[in-house]
C-alpha cells in the first residue's frame, strides 16, 4: 500500500520535531550537570539544538540526491526566522534589543550571508567551502563566549531563569547522566528517522505538484525545521524573556549558515548544487533580509509591533511570489 507524501511528510514533521526537543532538552540538562553557566548554554546549546531539524533534514537530502532541497531548506529557514518568527513575536510585543545583538549577531548574520552568496557564486558547494564554514562557526562560538562574560547581569539573570540546573531540572525532575545520554541517544535517533521520512515526503510532494525541490524546500520543509525556533521565540516572547528570544533567533541563523550547512556539506557524498534560482534570487534575499536588520535593530534599538507587521507581510508575499510566480 502506498502511503500519500503528505502523511510521509506530517509524520517525518513530527517525529524530528519530538527527536530534536528530546535532544535539546537531553543535551541542556547535561551542559548544566558538566557547570556550564546558563547563557552558554542558551547561545550554544540551545542555538545548535534548534538547528537540528535542519541539520538532518540537510544530510538526508544531500545524501539522497536532492541538494537543490538541503540548500534551498538553510535559505528558506533563514528567511522564516526574520521575517516570519522575529515578525510574529514582535507583533505580539515589541522586542528590546541586546547590545550584543546589535553589535555582533546582526553583523554576522549579514556577514555570512553574503559569504554564503560569494561561495555559491560558481553553482557549486565543495568540501572546502564546508570545512571554511564549520571553522567559522568554531570561531563564532569562541567569540561569543567571551563577549558573553561581558554581558550584563539583568541579560544573565534571564538565561538563569531558562536553563540554569535548578531550572532545568525543575521542569523534568533531577535525571541521571546516564538517563541523560540514553535520551540523547533516543533523540538522534528520532531526528535522523524524522528526517529521512520528512525529505521522502517533500520529494513525493515536489513530484506530485510538478514543482521543484527547492520550491518544496524553501516553503513547506522551510517552515516545518523553524518549528523549534518559532516554539522557542514565541514562548519567550510571551513570557516576557524577549532579549532570550531575539538572541537565540539570530544565533540560529548564523548556526544554520556556518555549522549546519558547513556540515551538511562535508557530510555529503557529492559537492552541493545550487541551482540558478536559489543562486539568484533566494540567497541574494536572505542577505538583504539580514542587511535590513541592523537599521530596524538600531532604531530605537528594539523591533516595534508594526516593524513586526511588516516583516510578516513580506513573508507572505515572498510566499505568494514563490507559488503563484516561479511554481
Amino acid at each position: 500500500m502506498t502511503v500519500h507524501p503528505v502523511l510521509v511528510f506530517l509524520a517525518g514533521l513530527v517525529v524530528i520535531t519530538l527527536g530534536a526537543e528530546l535532544l535539546l532538552r537531553t543535551a541542556s540538562r547535561l551542559a548544566a550537570l558538566l557547570g556550564l553557566e546558563p547563557i552558554v548554554i542558551g547561545l550554544t546549546v540551545v542555538a545548535i539544538g534548534t538547528s537540528l531539524p535542519e541539520l538532518a533534514v540537510g544530510i538526508a537530502a544531500a545524501s539522497g540526491g536532492s541538494s537543490e532541497l538541503a540548500v534551498a531548506n538553510i535559505a528558506g529557514t533563514n528567511i522564516a526566522n526574520i521575517l516570519l518568527i522575529l515578525g510574529l513575536s514582535a507583533a505580539i510585543r515589541a522586542l528590546p534589543l541586546r547590545q550584543l545583538s546589535i553589535r555582533l549577531d546582526v553583523p554576522l548574520m549579514i556577514a555570512t550571508s553574503i559569504v554564503l552568496v560569494i561561495m555559491a557564486a560558481d553553482g557549486i558547494l565543495s568540501t572546502v567551502d564546508g570545512v571554511l564554514l564549520i571553522l567559522g562557526a568554531l570561531i563564532y562560538f569562541v567569540a561569543l563566549l567571551k563577549v558573553t562574560r561581558r554581558e550584563k547581569s539583568s541579560i544573565k539573570r534571564e538565561y538563569a531563569e531558562e536553563y540554569s540546573p535548578g531550572a532545568l531540572f525543575r521542569r523534568t525532575g533531577p535525571l541521571t547522566v546516564l538517563t541523560n545520554l540514553l535520551g540523547l541517544a533516543a533523540g538522534i535517533a528520532l531526528t535522523i528517522f524524522g528526517a529521512e521520512l520528512l525529505v521522502d515526503g517533500a520529494v513525493a510532494m515536489a513530484r506530485a505538484l510538478g514543482v521543484s525541490d527547492a520550491i518544496i524546500g524553501l516553503t513547506i520543509v522551510a517552515v516545518g525545521t523553524s518549528a523549534p525556533e518559532l516554539a522557542t521565540t514565541l514562548v519567550a516572547t510571551i513570557k516576557d524573556d524577549r532579549d532570550v528570544a531575539v538572541g537565540n533567533l539570530l544565533g540560529s541563523s548564523i548556526t544554520n549558515i556556518l555549522f549546519i550547512l558547513g556540515i551538511t556539506i562535508v557530510a555529503s557524498p557529492n559537492d552541493l548544487e545550487v541551482s540558478r534560482e536559489i543562486l539568484l534570487f533566494d540567497l541574494p534575499l536572505s542577505a538583504a533580509v539580514a542587511i535590513a536588520c541592523y537599521p530596524v535593530f538600531r532604531s530605537g534599538q528594539r523591533v516595534s509591533r508594526l516593524e513586526g507587521v511588516i516583516f510578516v507581510s513580506l513573508y507572505v508575499l515572498y510566499v505568494g511570489v514563490l507559488i503563484f510566480i516561479r511554481a
